[in-house]
């Protein structure tokens, strides 16, 4: 194990024993895989959020007193770095968001909601953040099994997709979109597994080589309201699976309530590229790539557990997880 990954999981800060306890709360997800996992072909290797509070990761921790612990595991017990990937627990590296100076600090932060590393957690990952260093990508992606592309209130450059121009809504976050371009596209040549959730969903979209609506009231005659007005806890409309797919294998149903919270969707389906799910009003909901291992991305926000089927995708991600990256 490597100096850094052995810090990591220094257990004088808990840090093995968290290991061993997150594989508690998977409440059930096993008993859903085992029925799945023949259909998912996981033994063969499968492989604009609405502005929503977002709490950092590092802000939540003051204990009102010691915690009461077992004895954590010692590092022995995890082996060698890849051992430690191959576990029973993978470790999903989930891409955060970036704010500017103002709120919680008076300096540039990095932010992402708990949701994303609850649901995470409830599948059986160890979820880790990573921040937006691009020259770490590489290192990264030899100490995670799986990546997450999260949602963010921003859009990719049109650029990126070939666009000559450029709708008045269209916000970048250059930095952010560099890092999660690079990492994807490195992850895609390791065939490791990937999940992308709504902004996530179109970034993979555009590294499969995918283009974007720029903004769907624009584009769409009597398109729905992607940016619901009901909280995000709530249902905003429903959309239609596909079968055949990976999506429908995982969900196990032909229509899901989602939440919905974009301006943007993909706008085509490349080479090597399924749509696996669309609105009512036609809009490209989904995206996944079935030559690969697990690539699956969806323009809703699952980590809130709209459906059963929100919980499904994280788990068949995990699962897909635990034969390494």
């Amino acid at each position: 194990m490597s100096r850094r990954i052995a810090q990591f999981f220094d257990p004088v800060a808990g840090g093995g024993q968290d290991l061993v306890r997150l594989r508690r709360h998977q409440d059930g997800a096993d008993g859903h895989l085992a029925a799945l996992s023949g259909g998912l072909g996981f033994g063969q290797g499968l492989g604009h959020e609405g502005g929503e509070g977002r709490v950092h990761g590092a802000q939540r921790g003051a204990a009102a007193g010691p915690r009461q612990v077992a004895a954590p595991a010692p590092l022995s017990a995890f082996g060698g770095g890849p051992t430690l990937r191959s576990m029973e627990t993978p470790v999903i590296g989930i891409t955060v968001d970036s704010e500017p100076p103002g709120g919680y600090s008076g300096l540039p932060w990095y932010a992402l909601r708990e949701n994303y590393a609850e649901a995470m957690g409830r599948a059986g990952g160890l979820p880790v953040m990573l921040p937006h260093i691009t020259d770490l990508a590489e290192s990264y992606l030899d100490t995670i099994s799986g990546l997450v592309i999260a949602g963010g209130d921003f859009d990719v450059d049109p650029a990126l997709f070939g666009a000559s121009e450029r709708h008045a809504s269209v916000r970048t976050k250059d930095a952010r979109t560099a890092f999660e371009l690079a990492i994807t596209r490195a992850a895609l040549a390791r065939d490791m597994p990937i999940l992308g959730i709504c902004g996530g969903q179109q970034l993979l979209h555009v590294a499969l080589g995918g283009t974007l609506i720029q903004h769907i009231p624009d584009a769409v005659e009597g398109a729905l309201e992607h940016e619901q007005p009901n909280p995000r806890t709530e249902a905003g409309h429903e959309v239609r699976v596909e079968e055949g797919t990976l999506l429908h294998r995982i969900v196990g149903v032909a229509s899901l309530a989602v939440n919905s919270a974009h301006h943007q969707a993909a706008a085509d389906a490349p080479v090597g590229v399924v749509i696996n799910a669309r609105a009512p009003d036609g809009v490209i909901e989904g995206i996944e790539a079935p030559s690969r291992r697990f690539c699956l991305g969806v323009q809703w926000h699952p980590e809130y557990a709209i459906s059963a089927g929100d919980g499904h995708i994280f788990a068949a991600f995990v699962e897909a997880c635990r034969g390494g990256g």
